[in-house]
């Protein structure tokens, strides 16, 4: 027994080829676990249109407040202009008024960014036969909104598309016990390549019959 362990030392080519077998196999027990769950992220605020949405009025609106106030002061606080000659009443007001308003939607703007409203995950677990359903909201007591019931209530995935001024591409999970629960982002509409993609893929995961395509 102790010469056919010194041998196992001795030997590399036999030590790589165990050292190859172990791999293989904790590889093949990782593809066995990334089988069995399915998980999806969701996208939510923090996409880069309304990133350029919020420094566009930000600017504008920090731009306005300081023409308002220039207006006020007498005193130029702009670089690309001078507004200090401009009557406060009505002209400074208007521009007070709109400078204002776009800081205080820029204000909103940034905190949809920082809180992510809308982002999440879908997880489908076949090892513990649950389906989660996880959003983020607004601050509050209700701040993350999460789903759970059993992977056998799932009885199909359906795709809604809807075309013209309000476009609409959606992923709904249709449950035997529960409301269509939607599975893409909320607002800004995913590709139409996309919504098939992750559409058929979650119905060969689930097993369960893709409707609307």
């Amino acid at each position: 027994m102790n010469s056919e362990n010194k041998s196992l030392e001795q030997n590399p080519l036999i030590q790589q080829k165990i050292l190859i077998q172990f791999k293989t196999m904790v590889m093949t027990i990782n593809q066995t676990k990334q089988q069995k769950i399915l998980r999806q992220d969701i996208l939510g605020s923090r996409r880069l249109s309304n990133l350029l949405w919020a420094v566009i009025v930000t600017i504008g609106g920090v731009g306005f407040l300081l023409a308002g106030l220039s207006s006020y002061l007498q005193i130029n606080l702009l670089i690309v202009s001078d507004t200090s000659q401009l009557q406060f009443i009505p002209q400074g007001v208007a521009l007070t008024f709109y400078g204002v308003a776009g800081s205080l939607l820029a204000t909103y703007l940034w905190l949809l960014l920082f809180w992510n409203v809308g982002g999440g995950y879908n997880e489908f677990d076949k090892s513990s036969n649950k389906v989660v359903i996880s959003r983020q909201g607004y601050p509050g007591k209700n701040r993350l909104v999460e789903v759970e019931f059993p992977i056998q209530e799932v009885q199909s995935i359906r795709a809604e598309i809807r075309e013209g001024l309000s476009p609409k591409h959606t992923l709904y999970l249709r449950s035997k016990k529960r409301r269509d629960l939607p599975l893409t982002r909320v607002g800004e509409p995913i590709a139409l390549s996309e919504l098939e993609n992750q559409g058929a893929e979650l119905a060969r995961f689930l097993e369960v019959p893709l409707e609307g395509l």
